[in-house]
């Protein structure tokens, strides 16, 4: 039998989409009220992957990814998620139409994990109407995706950012193991 152990932290990832390039910072401010401060942030990308998000927010779309410094327990993934939905409301126009997309996720050193709250044959349900889905692994050095990982998680651009973060993970994680108890 084997023994319940506890789970080692991980780190919580933010991706965000927009018309409006304006309202990544005021999103990253909110993020970090709730979240803590954030210690990696992508590049703004081009978002041209699909059509999707473009009749609610408009075009061209852009896309930053968040890393924030406080590892969390990948338990609480569902609950990080109910709470960018309701931010992305506070964002929202009247009416309801969103003006940021905000996806939560962690990196843990051997992938990454987003949360949805749509489910396919592939999601595991976490609770509060979320799943998660492994969108990347690591294999022999490097992200690598999966049958399902959507066509912007395949690009190098995210893939290398990706990397980055696992390095920061990968040197808190020595610090616990050498007894420093740091988490940043």
């Amino acid at each position: 039998m084997g023994q319940i152990r506890a789970v080692s932290p991980v780190k919580l990832l933010a991706g965000l989409i927009t018309a409006d390039l304006s309202l990544l910072e005021a999103v990253k401010e909110r993020l970090e009220k709730e979240w803590g401060p954030v210690d990696s942030e992508s590049d703004v990308m081009d978002f041209t992957y699909t059509r999707y998000y473009e009749a609610e927010m408009g075009s061209p779309l852009y896309r930053r990814f968040l890393s924030f410094q406080k590892l969390i327990d990948p338990g609480t993934l569902a609950g990080k998620k109910v709470f960018t939905n309701s931010l992305e409301s506070e964002f929202a126009r009247p009416g309801g139409k969103r003006t940021v997309n905000i996806d939560p996720g962690y990196l843990a050193p051997a992938k990454l994990v987003l949360a949805t709250t749509k489910d396919r044959s592939h999601r595991i349900y976490l609770g509060q109407g979320i799943y998660a889905e492994v969108t990347l692994l690591y294999y022999r050095g490097k992200f690598e995706p999966l049958p399902w990982t959507y066509p912007d998680y395949r690009t190098e651009a995210y893939r290398e950012y990706f990397a980055r973060v696992r390095q920061i993970i990968l040197r808190q994680e020595k610090g616990f193991l050498f007894g420093r108890g740091e988490n940043s």
